[in-house]
């Protein structure tokens, strides 16, 4: 069973104050702060190391980042996967998440075949979830999300997925989409022979020379959804922040209701 896991480095979350913003661009400096592997990514690495463990084949880790990104590939390598490809060119930064999945799947065609394709369910410094389900549209996949169970019989995969308040039982024939939570397993830690191991291996970087992609869909051009401004929320005025005894805040507010004409 061939498998691919698509990761991302995301700014580390005890260095979130150092993260910097391009004034040109309004797109994060992500060379500016610590990066880790986004903690549902390593869940779907996780998994994709135990389907292995059951079914055999190969796992495959690719990632679309600055160069900085091979440490998380680098982790993902001492984690057990067996290949690793870091996707980094000049012409990638700024991409959305329609720009970010369509060179994914460019990436992923180049890899080979295979029965199934695993991402965590969001990145925590986007929170979109729209990289998995755009793959798939590219790829011309099914798609399952937010997977808290998978089991793989033969040709078809059944998932069990999280929703509000119940979980969905899902079948779907492979090859597929799938996105993880948390509750889906816990990752192991990288061991002594696997860090080893992956300090002796060389990551390849595909640039946008080395994929069959359309260089109109790549980085900002091909970039739908643009950030126009970013800006720090001005602290509130003083005097709109009601102060004193509860029964005083009240008539305070009924009175500051009726001025303003809220209520009618």
């Amino acid at each position: 069973m061939n498998i691919i896991v698509c990761i991302k480095q995301v700014p580390d979350t005890e260095e979130l104050q150092k993260v910097k913003v391009d004034p040109q661009t309004n797109t994060l400096v992500r060379e500016s702060v610590p990066g880790i592997i986004n903690p549902f990514d390593e869940n779907a690495i996780e998994e994709a190391l135990r389907l292995k463990g059951k079914k055999g084949g190969k796992v495959n880790v690719l990632s679309m980042g600055p160069s900085q990104a091979a440490d998380s590939l680098m982790k993902a390598l001492a984690m057990g996967v067996d290949e690793a490809v870091l996707l980094s060119d000049r012409l990638f930064a700024g991409s959305d998440t329609l720009a970010t999945s369509y060179t994914l799947a460019m990436a992923i065609k180049r890899i080979g075949p295979f029965d199934l394709i695993l991402l965590g369910k969001q990145a925590i410094d986007g929170d979109t979830a729209q990289v998995g389900p755009g793959l798939a549209e590219w790829l011309n996949l099914p798609q399952i999300t937010y997977a808290r169970k998978i089991e793989v019989n033969e040709d078809k995969i059944i998932v069990e997925r999280v929703l509000e308040d119940v979980f969905e039982v899902v079948e779907s024939p492979l090859p597929v989409v799938v996105t993880v939570t948390k509750d889906i397993n816990e990752p192991r830690y990288p061991s002594l022979r696997g860090l080893l191991r992956a300090k002796a291996q060389k990551i390849p970087i595909w640039t946008a020379e080395d994929l069959p992609l359309d260089k109109r869909r790549i980085g900002l051009e091909g970039s739908p959804t643009q950030v126009v401004k970013v800006f720090i929320p001005e602290p509130p005025r003083k005097g709109d922040i009601l102060s004193g005894e509860i029964s005083q805040v009240v008539d305070k507010l009924i009175l500051e209701i009726e001025k303003r004409s809220i209520i009618q």
